[in-house]
Parts: structure tokens; sequence; C-alpha cells
């Protein structure tokens, strides 16, 4: 056989030898991608995204939309062609797999997990919108979980209001770790509480609570990591609101969405179209004071706003660096710090007065 020959056919053996190698080796690494984008203002699978009943709602002719991120299954295994054409995508991201799946967790912890905190996001975003328009909206410290295993398991149950610890009455849930992290570890803790079935009636329907409470008393133990007082539960809020308001939004998890379903919520109830007919994309944690915080993904978010039509996209202020390293074409990147700085924003945009919004700058 001629050298040439041999040497080519050779080659073409370890060609084909590296590439089955690159697909049969798996890597630890998952590929996150431009997600669908949601316009909080219109409908999705035939259903308001925003369900407001008892008080009027508002027309919008613009977008606010929420947009979100595709990430390979945590069951699924990329191989290393796929993770090479990921690296090299000017769309996609590869990112360590435990990143997004710590090992700690189950698939369907990871999974439970998204989804509290997607309903923790909708319950911060309607408080924060429904503040900013000047609604009551009431609170009520409440047991939000019950250890396993704990002092507190079968004696406190999730969803009792918690009215007061040793005698001393709670306005938020900070002051009960802090009262119960007084004492040593032994101590008895007298808990007084509306019990939860009576309670979250209560709550929802917007009524004071009942007068009738009991008193539970619950021994501390000393926290396995710094030895201090715990008794196994963690105290959330559960919030009342004027009227009712349904986020119907299937499929989706994780915190980000906040910023864009508040928004949407302001949109909604206020006669003033926020848009003023633009197409506005972003994304955001928010909490109950309006402060937006960092998301995950947000160059994939970017590009699936873009490819959605929109203008213009709000960015968390702590993701805007990331961001402005590579911009869309056609996208102008908006910083915001909160709910407010929102607002503003979209009030250039509606005004046309879009040269002085607040720019993500690269580093």
């Amino acid at each position: 056989m001629p050298r040439r020959t041999a040497t080519l056919l050779t080659s073409t053996l370890l060609l084909i030898g590296l590439l089955c190698a690159a697909v049969l080796v798996r890597v630890p690494y998952a590929e996150m991608s431009p997600g669908p984008t949601v316009n909080t203002l219109g409908e999705h699978d035939g259903e308001p995204v925003l369900n407001i009943s008892g008080e009027e709602t508002f027309e919008s002719s613009g977008h606010l939309n929420m947009t979100t991120v595709r990430v390979t299954g945590v069951n699924y295994r990329m191989n290393l062609l796929e993770a090479v054409s990921g690296w090299l995508s000017d769309d996609s991201a590869v990112v360590p797999y435990e990143s997004i799946y710590p090992e700690d967790l189950s698939a369907d912890q990871v999974q439970e997990q998204n989804a509290e905190e997607f309903t923790a996001s909708q319950e911060s975003a309607k408080v924060a919108a429904l503040e900013e328009l000047g609604y009551d909206v009431g609170s009520q410290t409440i047991v939000a979980a019950v250890a396993e295993d704990s002092p507190a398991q079968g004696e406190l149950h999730a969803g009792d209001a918690i009215v007061a610890v040793d005698g001393e009455e709670i306005g938020e849930p900070g002051e009960v770790a802090d009262l119960v992290t007084r004492r040593e570890a032994g101590d008895d803790v007298v808990f007084t509480v509306v019990p939860a079935e009576r309670a979250q009636a209560a709550i929802e329907a917007g009524d004071e609570l009942p007068a009738e409470t009991e008193e539970v008393t619950v021994s501390t133990v000393a926290a396995p990591d710094d030895q201090r007082a715990i008794v196994g539960i963690t105290a959330g809020v559960s919030h009342s609101f004027p009227f009712e308001i349904e986020i119907e939004l299937a499929d989706v998890g994780g915190p980000s969405a906040g910023l864009m379903f508040a928004l949407g919520l302001i949109d909604r109830l206020t006669e003033d179209d926020l848009t003023g007919g633009a197409f506005v994309a972003g994304t955001g944690t928010i909490d109950t004071e309006g402060t937006v915080g960092p998301i995950g993904g947000v160059s994939q978010k970017t590009i699936a706003a873009r490819d959605a039509g929109a203008e213009f996209f709000l960015t968390p202020e702590e993701n805007c660096s990331v961001a402005a390293e590579d911009v869309p074409g056609g996208l102008t990147l908006v910083r915001v710090g909160t709910l407010d700085d929102a607002l503003d924003a979209l009030a250039d945009i509606r005004a046309g007065d879009t040269d002085d919004l607040p720019a993500c700058e690269a580093p």
C-alpha cells in the first residue's frame, strides 16, 4: 500500500475513533440555552398570566415579558462532543453540572425547590406591586416549616400563626429566632399560636386572627453547627390581599420572574400603559420591599428576549457587567436595582426619552 494511502487511512481511522470517543465519553457538565418568553400582560395556553378578581383592571398595548432558560435535564449526561459544541456556540453556555444540580439534592428535591422558589417569587411580587400602588397588604408571621425529628415536630405545624414567644408579641419572622436563641439548650420556650386551619382561613379572608390562641411549650436543643438554642422551625410570612390574584404559568420554576410579575400587576391595575406600547422584557428576583436581585443565565435570557422581539431588557444591576459583555443586536440593556428603578425606566421609555436610561456597562 502506498505510504500516502496508508497515512490517509490511518488518519481517517483515528478521526473516526476520536469522534466515537467524543460521543461515548460523558462529561460532568450541563448546558443552558435561551428559553421561551411570556408576556405577563397577555395569555399563556389560553389563560391570562395574571388573573385578577375583585378589582378593576386595564388592558395594555405593550409587552412586559418574563424570560427563561432551557437547561439539560437532571438525568441527562452530556457527551464530550455536545460539550465542545456548546462551548463554541454563541447562544449556549456549558456549566458544571453541580452548579445547577447540587450533589446533595435528588431530582425530586431540585424540582420541589424550584417550585417553592417560584411560588415565593409570586408572593413577593404581589406584595411589592400592591404596596407600590398603595393597597393595604396584611401580613402574619407563621410556622413555614418544621424540621423532621426536631423538638417542634408534632407540637407546632406548618401554617400555625405565631402570636408571641415567651409572652413577647411577634411582629416579623426574624423575631422568633431572636427570642428562641436567647435561651440555653434544654430550656423550654412557650409559643402562643393560632392553629393552622383557623389561622389560614382568617389570613386568606383578610380578617383579624381569632382571639382564641393556644400555648405550646417546646424544649430547645443545641444547633449542631454553633450550639445556639433551636426548636427546629422556620418562621415565615403569610400575606392577605385586598382582592384575589392568581398567576397562571405552569412548567416554570425558580424566582427570576419576580420583577416582571410585579410590573405586570402594576400595569394591569393602573389606567396608564406602563410601556407606551413598547416591547420590554426582563428578569430579576424581587423581595417584598421591591429590591431586585440577580439571577442565573442572564446572557441566554437576553438572547431569548431579542429573538422574541424585545427592544429593552430590564437587567438586575448585579448581572449588568456579564450581560453587557455580549449584547444582542437591537436590544438595550437597562440597569435596575429596585422596582422604582424599573418604573422610572418605563416612564422614560413611555415618553420616548431613552437617551438617559441607566445602561449596563461591560467591565
